[in-house]
């Protein structure tokens, strides 16, 4: 989902910057297993699934304001997490679905999200909520309402791009329920070091907002997105035994 201000910069970084072709953000998604259509009083979602064998929690990620569900890091989750017992749903708001380009305000997110949530519990798991950037912000407005077991936070925006002072942690603080940030080191929405003491965050070293690094780096997109889905694995396993 998108959560967060509408068609804000925030939410561009889903393709990043490109140190190699395979840094675009845009290569297609792992097989699905199954996708559905949900109704929502804000149009028509879309959730594609990527089912473990044996799952032991569905984790459900939006995308945010820029881009859709192609972004690197929901690609890398959904191609690694049914592997280790979890279940991955790719999340399309309906704006996204409908084609749309700019993102509605945060209260329309919200109602989509929170409208298709009733699909993301009906297969009887915990469901952690989840989402990019600006759909990271719709998972921890929503957390509590919703009874989500956890929240991922990639890419969490908690400010503008040169405004610090516009801090948006208390969304994040106000989840209500354990939280990771995986967060690219190099991001103008917040580096790791801004975050409030006590926020449990893994570092993408060299990322920016979409986790892409320069070539400089010597660092491959694989690699980064390695850290990525381990982190939130191990999470989760912690979290689920």
């Amino acid at each position: 989902m998108s959560a967060g201000s509408t068609g804000h910069p925030e939410n561009a970084g889903t393709t990043g910057n490109t140190g190699s072709p395979g840094n675009t953000g845009s290569t297609s998604l792992p097989a699905a297993s199954g996708t559905e259509t949900v109704g929502t009083p804000a149009g028509v979602a879309r959730i594609t699934w990527h089912r473990a064998g044996a799952p032991r929690a569905v984790l459900a990620v939006s995308h945010g304001a820029g881009g859709g569900i192609e972004a690197r890091d929901l690609r890398a989750l959904a191609a690694a997490l049914p592997a280790r017992g979890y279940t991955v749903a790719l999340v399309e708001q309906p704006w996204r679905v409908a084609g749309k380009k700019v993102a509605p305000a945060p209260k329309t997110l919200d109602t989509g999200w929170t409208a298709l949530w009733p699909a993301l519990a009906e297969p009887g798991l915990p469901v952690v909520a989840g989402g990019r950037s600006a759909g990271a912000r719709v998972a921890c407005r929503t957390a509590r309402e919703l009874g989500a077991h956890a929240v991922l936070a990639l890419a969490f925006p908690l400010h503008p791009p040169g405004r610090p002072e516009k801090s948006r942690a208390d969304e994040l603080t106000g989840a209500g329920v354990p939280t990771l940030v995986v967060q690219g080191a190099r991001d103008p929405f917040g580096r790791p070091g801004e975050f409030p003491p006590g926020t449990e965050l893994t570092e993408v070293a060299y990322g920016d907002h979409g986790f892409a690094v320069p070539k400089s780096a010597g660092v491959t997109e694989a690699a980064s997105m390695a850290t990525l889905t381990d982190a939130v694995a191990g999470w989760l396993d912690g979290l689920f035994g």
